[in-house]
């Protein structure tokens, strides 16, 4: 039984009974056991887990978890802490250095804006380590499809960021015009200047999110804290 230990379990209760959710349910055990997966199975749900239905401001959706060792823990383009940066979350930082001053933090965890209403959401949650897209068309995009419907009838406005095609195809999902949409080109090398540079998605989020008097996020991820000083 999945226990996400906020609102966001009443709001999925029974998603996780539905035959499609049986069957990848099913396929997870299989892999887990059988193949190396990203992330661990205890931190697959975390995007829910930091980031509270009712406290959501922003939406970030990325595609499927990194599938490096030790990188993924279900924050979306996050990494955790004494990994290396990898190249899409190096330009998300200078994105946000030149849109609003930001310097780039010397780590890529992305708890603090989780921790401020920002829903890290990957449109598919799990993969093979090696294997970028390979747990994809198993069963994650129906619950996933799931929090984007959910997160759309919320009366509160909030600003959902798709970068990329496959984020930007979840658009159709989102119909209330209470809520802000803006696109861009993933930030990966690929195509990060083909319109991800120049998006200036973070201050447009918070401009909108001021004019909603919801307040603004602090985009400032704060460096960890040195052991040992008083």
């Amino acid at each position: 039984m999945v226990n996400i230990g906020n609102d966001w379990d009443q709001l999925l209760e029974g998603e996780f009974d539905k035959p499609y959710y049986q069957e990848l349910r099913k396929f997870l055990i299989g892999e887990y056991k059988s193949r190396t997966i990203y992330p661990s199975m205890y931190d697959i749900f975390n995007a829910l887990k930091y980031t509270p239905y009712s406290k959501v401001r922003a939406v970030i959706l990325g595609q499927d978890p990194y599938h490096g060792p030790g990188q993924a823990h279900g924050l979306c383009f996050s990494v955790k802490k004494g990994v290396p940066q990898p190249p899409s979350l190096v330009n998300i930082f200078k994105e946000l250095e030149k849109d609003l001053g930001i310097k780039p933090p010397s780590h890529g965890c992305l708890e603090d804006w989780a921790a401020q209403g920002v829903l890290l959401l990957n449109a598919v949650l799990t993969v093979r380590a090696g294997e970028a897209n390979s747990h994809k068309g198993k069963g994650w995009e129906s619950f996933t499809d799931r929090v984007i419907e959910l997160l759309d009838r919320r009366e509160t406005p909030m600003v959902f960021l798709l970068w990329g095609a496959n984020a930007k195809a979840k658009a159709s999902l989102i119909s209330n015009p209470a809520h802000m949409i803006l696109t861009a080109a993933h930030p990966s090398p690929l195509s990060a200047h083909n319109g991800w540079f120049g998006c200036r998605h973070f201050s447009r989020a918070n401009q909108f999110l001021s004019r909603q008097g919801l307040g603004e996020i602090n985009w400032e991820i704060q460096e960890e804290k040195a052991e040992g000083r008083a």
